[in-house]
C-alpha cells in the first residue's frame, strides 16, 4: 500500500467513524466533542495559558466521550450494543458509553467554577462567560477568559502573642511554604494552614485542628497588584485547642477481642513506661512492645510519635487490627491524656497454599506452587516462624537447548524473624518501621530436563530495617550457599567434550561461598504525584574474602585452599542498578534503567561462582535478544552448535553494564503502549574465552535493540508483550542455523522495570 492509499483509507476511516458515532443521536441533539479556553489577556506570557488552561480543563464537566486517536471507540460500542440482550454483544456492552450531548454542558456553571478557580490562583479580577460553537451533527463548548493581573504577596504576617499557642505558631514562621513576592494561591494557604497544625501536634496540641486558622489578604489597593496577609487564630477557638497536653498513663491490650467491653485498669502489668492489660495470661511478652510504645509518659503529646507506634502495631506481625484512643484525664491545673492500645490478633498458626504463574528475568515461563506454614507467635516474642515448601516448572519462550528445554524445582525454605535487633550492641529507632533480625536456610533440588540435576543448599542470618519512607538497608552478616551437581547425563558430558565451551562446565562446577553483604535501597516510585522519580538499588557482597587472605590462598600458583574439605569461592561483588522515570502527561512516563555491576575473583578463584554470575538479554533486559544468548564480550555462542544434538549455554560474565530507555504513553482504558531501546553486555573479569574479557573496547562490544509493546495494566496484575528488533550484535555470527537477526516476541508479567 503507498504512502498516499493509507491517507486514503485514514480520512475514510474517520469519517465512517464520525457518520457512525452521530447517526443516532435524538433528533435536535448534537455529540458534545470538548471545551475550549481562549484568553483575551495580552499581558498573559504562552506558559502562563498553558498551565492555566491545563489546570482549568481538569474542572470542565462533563468529559466528551472518551477516544482512541480520531476514533470515539466505547461510543461506538455503545450504539453497537444498546440493544443486545444476549451472545457478544451483550458481554461488550458494558464497555460502552452513552453520547455525551451537547445540551448537558451548563456553560453558566463552568464559567463559574472557571472564574472561582482563577480568584483562587490569585487572579481577583477575572471574568468568564462562555458559548457554544457547533456544526450539524456536532458542538464543542468555547470559554472567552480575562485572567486580570496576577496579585502576589508584600507581606505576610503570623501571630504576635504572647501565649502558649501564637508563640508556637510565630516559631514555625521560618518554615512557612508562603513567600514574599509569590502569587497568592489558595491551594498553597490550605497547605500552610496543614502544615502549622502538623508543627503543633509535635509540641502537645492535641486538640488544634486546621481549621482553627484563618487567613486574611487585605489592602488590594497596593500599587503592582499586591497583598498583604494575616494568618491568626480564630477568636472563638475552644480552650482545649489552646491547652498543651502531656502523656499521663499508656496502656497496652495484646489480647483484645470486641467482647471485651471493661477496660480492668485495675489488673494491669507495669513494664517500663506502660501498662499490659492480658487477660489471656501473657499471649506476648511485655517486653515485646519496648520498641512499639514510643510515647511517654510526662512527655507533651507528639503525633509523629503517635502515628510511628501504630504502625510499629501494625508491623509487629501478630496483629489484624490496631485501634486507638485518648482519654482525656486533665485536673485544674494540669492537661494529660491516657492511652490506650487495643490490639486484635491473627491466628496464631496458618496453612496457606499459592499457585503462582509467573515469568522470570531469565525469560523462563512457568507455574509455581508453595505450600507455607506460620506461627505469628513462636515464642512468645511476635516471632514470624515460616515454613514453605514449593514445587515449580519453567521453560523458555524462543530456547536453543532443543528437548532440554524445561527446568524443574523441589524444595524446603525456612526462615525465623524477630521483630527488633538481635545483637550484644543496643539499636534504638523511634520511626515507623520495625527492624528485623533473620535466620533462614533452605535446600532444593533444581534439575535441567535430560542434562544435569544440582542439590542447593543455602543459609543466612542478617538485619532489615527501613531508615524513612524512601531508605531501606539489609545486612547479612553471613550468607552461605553450597552448590553441586547431584546426576549428569552423558549427552551434557558429550555437549562439553564436542563444543568445548567452558560455559557448560562452570554450570555444574561445585560452588561454595559465604560471607557478608549489604544492600541500600532508596525510592520515592511510590509518590506518584511528583514529576520525577527515582529508584536506586546498590549492593556489595563478599565470599571468603578473609579466609582467602588468612590461608593464603592462590589458585593461579597452586595454593587453591578449602573449608570442611571443600573448595570455596573468594570474590568481591558490587552490584548498581539506578532507574528514572518522568511524567510527560497525567498518566504517560519516560522510563529510563542503567546497571553497572562487577564481580572481581581472587584468591582461590578464577572466576565467579555461576550462581553469583550476571546473565543479560530476554524479557526484562535486551528484549530483542533472547534471554542469557549473549556475551561475554564479543563470544559468538552460535559457534558451539554443532550437528551433534549440542546446544546453547546459558551464557554468563563476571561484569555487567546494561542500559534501557522507554517510553510508555497511555493509549486507554488499561492499555499502555511502549517504544524501548536497549543496550549492554557481559564481561569476564580474567581471560576465560577469547574475546570475553572486559578491556578498553567494552562499547564496540555492547548489544543494541529497539522495539515496541503493550501493557494491560489492571493494578494488581501487569500483562505485557513486547517485539525486539536486534539492531547490533556483540559477536559475528557463525552458525547459519541460528538466526539472531530476526524480531524476538517477549510475553511477560509485571514491568521491565
Amino acid at each position: 500500500m503507498t504512502q498516499r492509499s493509507a491517507y486514503i483509507l485514514l480520512t475514510m476511516l474517520v469519517v465512517l467513524s464520525a457518520c457512525s458515532t452521530t447517526k443516532d443521536l435524538p433528533p435536535g441533539q448534537k455529540l458534545y466533542t470538548g471545551a475550549e479556553i481562549d484568553f483575551t489577556d495580552k499581558d498573559l506570557s504562552k506558559k502562563e495559558k498553558s498551565l492555566l488552561t491545563e489546570d482549568l480543563t481538569g474542572l470542565l464537566r462533563p468529559e466528551p466521550n472518551s477516544k482512541l486517536g480520531p476514533f470515539r471507540f466505547k461510543l461506538y460500542i455503545y450504539q453497537k450494543t444498546k440493544d443486545s440482550k444476549k451472545g457478544l454483544k451483550k458481554l461488550l456492552k458494558k464497555f460502552g458509553e452513552p453520547p455525551v450531548l451537547a445540551s448537558s454542558v451548563d456553560l453558566v456553571q463552568n464559567a463559574n467554577i472557571l472564574k472561582n478557580r482563577l480568584e483562587n490562583r490569585g487572579y481577583f479580577q477575572a471574568q468568564v462567560t462562555g458559548d457554544t460553537v457547533g456544526k450539524e451533527k456536532v458542538a464543542k463548548a468555547v470559554y472567552k477568559v480575562s485572567a486580570g493581573p496576577a496579585y502576589k504577596y508584600r507581606n505576610i504576617n503570623f501571630p504576635a502573642g504572647t501565649d502558649s499557642l501564637s508563640r508556637a505558631i510565630k516559631a514555625t514562621e521560618g518554615e512557612t511554604i508562603l513567600k514574599k513576592g509569590e502569587q497568592y494561591n489558595l491551594d498553597a494557604i490550605k497547605a500552610e494552614r496543614l502544615r502549622i497544625d502538623a508543627r503543633l501536634k509535635e509540641k502537645g496540641f492535641y486538640y488544634f485542628a486546621p481549621e482553627n486558622l484563618i487567613f486574611s489578604a487585605y489592602d488590594t489597593t497596593i500599587a503592582g497588584h499586591q497583598i498583604d496577609a494575616n494568618m491568626k487564630v480564630k477568636d472563638d477557638v475552644s480552650d482545649r485547642a489552646r491547652q498543651i497536653y502531656t502523656i499521663n498513663k499508656i496502656y497496652v491490650y495484646p489480647a483484645y477481642t470486641l467482647r471485651d467491653t471493661a477496660l480492668k485498669l485495675d489488673s494491669a502489668t507495669s513494664y517500663n513506661w506502660y501498662k499490659v492489660i492480658d487477660r489471656r495470661r501473657q499471649t506476648i511478652r511485655p517486653y515485646v512492645f519496648k520498641n512499639v510504645v514510643l510515647l511517654h509518659p510526662g512527655e507533651a503529646y507528639n503525633r509523629t510519635d503517635h502515628t510511628n507506634s501504630l504502625n510499629r502495631f501494625v508491623e509487629l506481625g501478630p496483629y489484624k487490627f490496631v485501634k486507638n484512643r485518648f482519654e482525656d484525664v486533665s485536673t485544674a491545673d494540669s492537661s494529660k491524656l491516657n492511652a490506650f492500645y487495643f490490639l486484635t490478633q491473627y491466628p496464631r498458626k496458618s496453612l496457606s497454599l499459592d499457585a503462582l504463574v509467573r515469568t522470570t528475568s531469565a525469560n523462563f515461563n512457568g507455574t509455581q506452587l508453595n505450600l507455607n506454614w506460620r506461627h505469628r507467635n513462636a515464642f512468645k516474642g511476635a516471632e514470624l516462624l515460616t515454613i514453605t515448601a514449593f514445587a515449580s516448572t519453567d521453560g523458555q519462550i524462543s530456547g536453543n537447548a532443543g528437548g532440554n528445554n524445561a527446568l524443574f524445582q523441589i524444595g524446603l525454605q525456612g526462615t525465623l524473624s524477630w521483630p527488633r535487633f538481635i545483637s550484644p550492641f543496643n539499636f534504638s529507632a523511634d520511626n515507623a518501621y520495625i527492624p528485623r533480625t533473620n535466620l533462614s536456610a533452605g535446600y532444593s533440588i533444581i534439575r535441567r530436563s535430560g542434562l544435569y540435576s544440582l542439590d542447593s543448599y543455602n543459609g543466612s542470618f542478617g538485619y532489615q530495617w527501613k531508615q524513612s519512607q524512601h531508605k531501606q538497608h539489609e545486612l547479612n552478616l553471613l550468607n552461605v550457599t553450597y552448590v553441586r551437581p547431584s546426576s549428569v547425563t552423558q549427552q551434557y558430558l558429550d555437549s562439553i567434550t564436542s563444543t568445548r565451551n567452558p560455559a557448560l562446565k562452570h554450570v555444574i562446577d561445585p560452588q561454595f561461598t559465604f560471607g557478608p553483604s549489604y544492600s541500600y535501597t532508596y525510592t520515592n516510585t511510590t509518590e506518584t504525584y511528583r514529576t520525577n522519580t527515582f529508584y536506586y538499588n546498590g549492593r556489595a557482597s563478599t565470599s571468603g574474602f578473609l579466609t582467602g587472605l588468612i590461608t593464603g590462598a592462590d589458585t593461579l600458583n597452586g595454593k587453591a585452599r578449602s573449608v570442611f574439605g571443600t573448595h570455596f569461592n573468594q570474590y568481591v561483588k558490587l552490584e548498581n542498578e539506578i532507574r528514572f522515570f518522568h511524567r510527560v502527561g497525567a498518566k504517560s512516563t519516560i522510563a529510563a534503567r542503567a546497571i553497572a555491576s562487577a564481580g572481581i575473583p581472587m584468591g582461590n578463584s578464577t572466576i565467579l561462582p555461576y550462581s553469583q554470575q550476571f546473565f543479560i538479554g530476554g524479557a526484562n533486559s535486551l528484549r530483542g535478544f533472547r534471554a542469557r544468548s549473549i556475551g561475554p564480550g564479543s563470544v559468538d555462542p552460535t559457534q558451539y552448535i554443532n550437528n551433534n544434538n549440542s546446544f546453547i549455554a546459558d551464557q554468563s560474565g563476571d561484569i555487567k553494564i546494561e542500559a534501557s530507555l522507554e517510553y510508555r504513553p497511555h493509549l486507554f482504558s488499561i492499555v499502555y503502549g511502549a517504544l524501548f531501546a536497549d543496550a549492554g553486555n557481559i564481561w569476564n573479569a580474567r581471560g576465560h574465552q577469547p574475546g570475553g574479557t572486559f578491556g578498553p573496547n567494552f562499547l564496540s562490544q555492547m548489544a543494541v535493540d529497539a522495539g515496541f509493546g503493550l501493557r494491560f495494566d489492571a493494578s494488581v496484575l501487569v500483562l505485557r508483550t513486547d517485539f525486539g528488533f536486534p539492531l547490533k550484535k556483540p559477536f559475528t555470527q557463525s552458525n547459519p542455523l541460528i538466526n539472531y537477526d530476526k524480531m524476538v516476541f517477549n510475553l511477560a508479567i509485571g514491568y521491565p522495570f
